[in-house]
């Protein structure tokens, strides 16, 4: 029996957030510094930028095909619904707390005194925020737009200051000697070379599904949904091609790949004073973004499951101001406790686990949904289907597989969350039971 929570969250959210969702979330980190991994493993202009451009299609595709499931209301698959959502919260608070522990990295560049004390100045960022978006959806959505489009311009800076200057990337050699561009054209030895490079370039376009986690909160859907989904993924597609592009120009090859921060050295070419603090500040600025994006997702998800039944009602307890405030707080608590633990390295390998988990099985209920409910109202279906969802469902898989087989252990404690899953959802459905059970008597 499905428990209607006491206020209802807000619709008040359009087409214009949801374009800033994709871009919070899918803008971060990963662009300042994966073009360099990138290069080192192709060692090609070529084939550098034929990866982000496949990656980017990738992308689309996940985005034209996840639109689908965003404007519908599904009513099958409960239990792996709850198992999904479980793995689904877990990589958003493992999120919130990778990303808060960076952004103090970042701001010990230009205050070292922060970096002191990593785990209290982290869980500090993460009570600001939380605080934040306690007092109510439209503040938390104010904040996400003005963090994310002062990032997106910043960076824009970054990428207009890599066109002005001179090219000096012409002395470069051709290619580089031990990366995928050296082994014969075509060959096994080649593409398994290259894996390394597409999944540091899916890991940078990660997050283009953002806006689904607010779709209850969007006044029309079933029209902005899509568009925001897929368009918010088209631009920031153009904005990677623009960023590598740049680096390209400005950077010899050989120095980008053997580059931890790329954009650090083009912006040291760029701006040579305060080139390094220039690129710290756009630093700053997508991380507390991806924090902010992920701290509006995660307590939606424990709302969620809470409002299916699966989880206590209390998580579904929303304030005048549009917060499920108990799911707010749970999500940055568990947040707190594993900058606590100091276990990251392990948490983040876990996550890279999860999210294939997540994008296997959300790809797979496309085909699910087709099949079972034919008739079911569908506002936008998925362009290209079959075969748009069947290249990237398959190609979760195969990413999946080589995550698990190159971090076995993280893989293992992914198929531990998920058999208790089994028990804990048998245990919730029995005290729903009982629920329904008393209100009858």
């Amino acid at each position: 029996m499905t428990k209607t929570p006491v206020r209802p969250l807000q619709r008040i959210l359009g087409i214009g957030f949801g374009l800033v969702m994709v871009f919070g979330t899918m803008v971060g980190v990963g662009i300042l510094r994966l073009p360099g991994t990138v290069a080192a493993a192709l060692g090609d202009r070529t084939l550098i930028m034929v990866a982000w451009v496949l990656g980017g299609l990738y992308a689309l595709m996940g985005a034209v095909s996840i639109s689908e499931l965003a404007v519908m209301i599904p009513e099958a698959g409960e239990g792996i619904g709850f198992a999904v959502g479980w793995i689904d919260w877990l990589a958003c608070v493992t999120t919130v707390s990778y990303v808060a522990v960076t952004a103090v990295a970042f701001l010990g560049n230009l205050w070292h005194p922060v970096t002191l004390y990593p785990r209290s100045s982290a869980t500090l960022i993460i009570a600001v925020f939380t605080a934040i978006h306690w007092f109510g959806l439209r503040i938390g959505s104010a904040i996400t737009t003005v963090v994310s489009v002062a990032g997106g311009v910043t960076l824009m800076i970054l990428i207009a200051g890599c066109f002005v200057v001179r090219s000096v990337s012409g002395s470069a050699v051709a290619s580089l000697a031990t990366s995928a561009a050296s082994l014969p054209l075509g060959s096994i030895a080649m593409v398994f070379a290259m894996v390394p490079a597409l999944r540091a370039v899916l890991t940078a376009y990660d997050g283009w599904y953002a806006p689904i986690y607010m779709a209850e909160e969007n006044a029309d859907p079933g029209r902005s949904l899509p568009r925001a989904i897929i368009g918010g993924t088209l631009l920031v597609v153009a904005l990677y091609l623009l960023v590598n592009v740049g680096l390209l120009r400005v950077l010899p090859l050989h120095v980008l790949a053997a580059s931890d921060l790329p954009a650090a050295e083009a912006a040291k070419i760029i701006l040579p004073r305060g080139g390094s603090e220039f690129v710290t500040v756009i630093s700053i600025l997508v991380v507390l973004s991806l924090l902010n994006t992920n701290l509006l997702m995660g307590p939606r998800v424990l709302f969620s499951i809470g409002r299916d039944g699966l989880f206590t009602e209390k998580a579904t307890l929303v304030s005048k101001g549009g917060t499920p405030r108990v799911a707010l707080a749970l999500t940055s608590v568990f947040a707190v406790i594993i900058i606590l633990s100091g276990s990251f390295e392990q948490i983040i390998a876990l996550f890279a686990v999860l999210f294939l988990l997540y994008y296997v099985s959300a790809f797979l209920a496309v085909f699910v949904l087709r099949h079972r409910a034919p008739t079911l109202q569908r506002p936008y279906k998925a362009l290209g289907y079959p075969l748009s969802t069947a290249i990237v469902f398959l190609g979760s898989i195969a990413f999946l597989v080589a995550a698990i087989a190159e971090d076995p252990r993280s893989g293992m404690i992914a198929a531990i969350f998920l058999a208790c899953c089994v028990p804990a959802y048998a245990w919730m459905t029995r005290i729903r039971r009982l629920r329904a059970v008393r209100q009858l008597a």
